[in-house]
């Protein structure tokens, strides 16, 4: 494992295509950890753009021998070496670039202003065939490619044209989601968009019909904004809400009896779409918390048609230029009604742990493995050397060999407390075994 900033050694050579998951390119990646995005939420949302690039590191999971990836935050040499020996990588395979951090602007902004992009040049020169791997296909990405002179991957020689550029943005926002379902009859809870001088006026009126409404910027993701705004009494508006401009632009929808929160992640390009997985989120006031697939239980009798509405969702970004990862999420209803609720046209919270399990899983000869990521409050702070000595010594830990186990995903939490770790076991039954004695192990769930 390196971690330069300046010349690496030479990539070993890989055949075309070897161990690469294949709907990405098959040669170098330089993968592109642009959590500073605007598509997620605006780039003046600063804290909560710092607070998802600390997860920054569970990118290390998808490099190759030859990938560069450029990150947020460091990597810790404790959490390279756990991850290169999981992943059987070996010392100099890999090139870690981090980029200090730039409040405001895009990630690419960022790698300029650090005085970084020589050294990613002659990074990208030493790897013909190399291509980009953004986190987010935002503007700034493409143009990021089109500088350095490399394609962004999955698109080829080709470029990701203006229109793909627009969907992309489009279909990161509730208001777009909610246009292109309507056209695609996709079910929807009741709601309107109103700009933010409106908003007081549409939540009084829609909380006198609904009772209980959910205000989310237009913007926003993994629950960040949302405000859940329930009417004082019957016939009795609820007051102003004082609600920060963050956005010009909200949707106000009614809170539908929520019993399951499902998302489901599929790739689309010019040969279709195909769905990769779903499964069952884990919220907290509407934030996410964690995820469980394939889904069982009363939820998976949702999957057929939530599946089916991300191939019709994909194929309208498919129309429209766009090929990638994206998320359908969605609620089932205590009476069984599935409800879409967003999109998000990126790399999730789901895509790389969900890559990284298939990578683990292909290596111990698990099929269809059941799976989840959690986060664990540990009882005292742990070094990241702790934690993933606690997991091993109690046989938790990830094991190609049984075929399951815990996996530190993220590397350790700033406050030593604060767990992420994914769980992959051969079914659902055992999964639960496993997460039961993860709490005796690393901690309750939070």
């Amino acid at each position: 494992m390196t971690t330069d900033r300046t010349t690496p050694p030479p990539p070993r050579p890989i055949a075309p295509g070897a161990d690469r998951d294949a709907t990405e390119h098959a040669g170098p990646l330089l993968v592109h950890a642009n959590f500073a995005s605007d598509l997620a939420v605006g780039l003046r949302a600063t804290a909560v753009l710092g607070q998802w690039a600390e997860q920054a590191p569970r990118t290390m999971w998808l490099l190759r021998p030859g990938d560069v990836l450029l990150t947020p935050v460091p990597l810790t040499g404790a959490f390279q070496e756990y991850a290169a020996r999981l992943l059987g990588l070996s010392a100099g395979d890999v090139t870690v670039v981090p980029v200090p951090p730039c409040p405001g602007v895009p990630f690419a902004e960022a790698v300029e202003r650090a005085g970084l992009l020589p050294a990613v040049r002659e990074l990208v020169a030493a790897r013909p065939g190399i291509a980009l791997l953004p986190t987010a296909l935002d503007e700034s990405a493409a143009a990021f490619a089109r500088d350095l002179g490399i394609p962004v991957s999955p698109y080829g020689q080709e470029e990701p044209t203006p229109e793909a550029l627009k969907v992309t943005s489009q279909l990161n926002t509730k208001s777009g989601f909610r246009a292109v379902a309507a056209t695609l009859g996709l079910r929807v809870p009741e709601g309107r968009v109103c700009r933010h001088a409106e908003l007081d006026a549409l939540v009084a009126r829609m909380t006198g019909d609904h009772r209980e409404v959910v205000v989310k910027p237009d913007r926003s993701a993994g629950g960040h904004g949302l405000t859940f705004v329930r009417a004082a009494g019957p016939g009795e508006a609820p007051g102003p809400l004082s609600l920060p401009p963050v956005d010009d632009t909200w949707v106000v929808e009614e809170c539908v009896d929520v019993a399951h929160s499902l998302s489901t992640q599929a790739w689309t390009g010019p040969g279709g779409t195909t769905v990769l997985f779903s499964g069952e989120m884990r919220t907290r006031d509407g934030s996410f918390t964690g995820y469980q697939a394939p889904l069982r239980g009363p939820a998976a009798a949702a999957r057929g048609e939530l599946e089916e509405w991300a191939r019709l969702f994909g194929t309208h970004l498919g129309r429209h230029g766009y090929a990638g990862p994206f998320s359908l999420d969605a609620v089932v209803t205590r009476q069984g009604v599935l409800h879409a609720n967003e999109s998000n046209v990126r790399r999730t919270a789901t895509t790389t742990p969900h890559a990284m399990v298939t990578r683990l899983a292909r290596v111990a000869g698990t099929k269809d493995p059941a799976w989840c990521m959690s986060r664990r409050r540990a009882p005292a702070p742990y070094t990241f050397e702790q934690a993933v000595g606690l997991l091993e010594e109690s046989g938790l830990g990830w094991s190609a060999g049984r075929g399951e186990g815990a996996v530190l995903y993220a590397g350790a939490p700033t406050d030593g407390l604060t767990w992420r770790h994914v769980t992959i076991a051969a079914s659902g039954p055992r999964l639960d075994v496993l997460e039961e004695r993860l709490t005796r192990v690393l901690g309750p769930l939070v």
